[in-house]
């Protein structure tokens, strides 16, 4: 994992945010004796926004719980471009494939967004809970029967989003691959936006307007500030984690 700062954490040290996203997370449904058991040399890493936490064509298995901040998972083409498959906020599981694919290679970059905290389970001990526990290898099936369903809905999703929605995935893709220091900012003017969603200027800049009104964007000249990225995230993918 680059990018981060961890620190041991045993099954009785996790912190009160840490078990909060366990609580939203799909290891929610076992009982606290099996979560200390996962939780067995786990490591709590802050990572600054920006960073990539794990990089495609990594081979090492890794599974991370999201404690704080916003993760997203993109693909990248061969000319550059990027497409963000899933955002990932707190009690997002992350990595839960590379415990079982056979000469697993990640196929996605995975990138903080903005500053982030995660529980880093070491891989072993998960995957040995998971052969000694059907509960825990329920729980995991459940994570990733989840995420098939949720990459199959990403692509009509992507096609049918509205032009609101559009500009807000988008704004977030820019913004991440460009950080300024402590600021988000999509170096980009509403034309070239517009042109970027498949829109024409005049709804584009309607849709801005819509998100600085609600607090979200700064527009300036030939770039725009994202307020609050996590919010504008919630315009983008309604009901999103």
């Amino acid at each position: 994992m680059a990018g981060g700062s961890a620190s041991p954490r045993g099954p009785d040290r996790l912190d009160a945010h840490a078990r909060a996203a366990i609580e939203v997370s799909h290891l929610r449904s076992l009982s606290t004796e099996a979560i200390g058991r996962l939780a067995v040399d786990a490591s709590r890493v802050r990572v600054p926004g920006g960073a990539t936490i794990h990089r495609a064509g990594d081979t090492a298995a890794h599974l991370d719980v999201v404690v704080a901040g916003l993760i997203r998972v993109y693909v990248t083409a061969p000319d550059g471009r990027t497409m963000t498959v899933r955002y990932c906020r707190p009690g997002a599981l992350i990595g839960v494939v590379s415990l079982f694919a056979p000469r697993f290679s990640l196929p996605v970059t995975i990138q903080s967004v903005t500053d982030a905290e995660l529980l880093a389970l070491r891989p072993s001990v998960v995957q040995r809970a998971a052969e000694r526990d059907a509960r825990v290898a329920r729980t995991l099936l459940d994570e990733l029967s989840e995420r098939v369903l949720s990459f199959i809905a990403e692509i009509p999703g992507s096609a049918f989003a509205t032009v609101r929605q559009r500009v807000a995935r988008h704004l977030i893709d820019l913004a991440s691959e460009s950080r300024r220091g402590p600021e988000l900012v999509a170096a980009i003017g509403q034309q070239e936006l517009a042109d970027a969603v498949g829109s024409v200027r005049e709804v584009v800049v309607r849709a801005l307007r819509e998100l600085r009104e609600a607090g979200l964007v700064e527009t300036r000249r030939e770039e725009i500030v994202l307020l609050d990225a996590e919010r504008l995230l919630g315009e983008a993918y309604p009901g999103a984690r």
